[in-house]
């Protein structure tokens, strides 16, 4: 099986996702639309995954790819395929559906923290999640069929599915403490790198868990389509 993974930003790559993923028979095939401006087709893929960037849901001028990765997140979510946007990610399927997204009222949310999922479903397990936060824009209306699943103390939407396989996470579950470290030394952050390196076997585990669900969820769709 076979996922398209659309990546804006050289420092946003798929992380520990490049090897809990294929661990779970899901092999990563990465477009980097930032170098060559291609957003290539859903074509075979048995699922579609949408990382984060520093860009904004609506940056078509600074990132013209982005039109078409909304596109691409609307031509899966209408196909069934499972689909999974993380951060900016979750901001672009979001956007691409009829939501709307804003800078953040409460300022960024940035580093170590926690994700209530009081119910969760087939992608997350219910209870309070340790999670990577980096986000200064938020998902201030969901589209009108999103069913929130997740909310932090500072935003109320931290995940959402729309139909049946396709999510939003605003935290990361891809990033380690290497990619938090440089992120923070590129946005000039202090005293944030440490707690998610104290914290990286717990943020690992939970993250994991996440990756292993979305891959076992592709794999039962595939054999329904089969």
């Amino acid at each position: 099986m076979r996922a398209l993974v659309i990546q804006h930003t050289p420092g946003e790559e798929p992380g520990w996702l490049a090897d809990w993923l294929p661990a779970r028979g899901l092999t990563l095939d990465v477009a980097h639309p930032y170098r060559d401006g291609v957003v290539p087709p859903l074509a075979d893929a048995a699922a579609l995954i949408v990382l984060g960037g520093p860009m904004g849901a609506y940056d078509d001028e600074a990132a013209p790819w982005l039109s078409e990765v909304r596109s691409r997140m609307r031509e899966a979510v209408t196909a069934g395929l499972p689909t999974l946007g993380i951060c900016l990610g979750a901001q672009l399927l979001a956007v691409a559906l009829g939501g709307v997204v804003e800078r953040g009222a409460a300022g960024p949310e940035l580093g170590l923290g926690e994700v209530d999922v009081p119910d969760g479903d087939a992608l997350l397990p219910a209870g309070v999640l340790p999670v990577v936060q980096w986000h200064y824009d938020t998902v201030t209306e969901l589209p009108t069929d999103a069913v929130l699943l997740a909310s932090s103390v500072a935003y109320p939407v931290q995940a959402f599915r729309i139909g049946e396989c396709a999510w939003g996470l605003q935290f990361h579950v891809e990033a380690g403490p290497e990619m938090v470290k440089a992120w923070a030394a590129e946005d000039g952050v202090d005293g944030v790198a440490d707690p998610v390196a104290a914290a990286a076997g717990r943020l690992a585990a939970a993250g994991e868990q996440i990756a292993h669900r979305f891959a076992d969820l592709v794999s039962c769709q595939r054999l329904r389509g089969s």
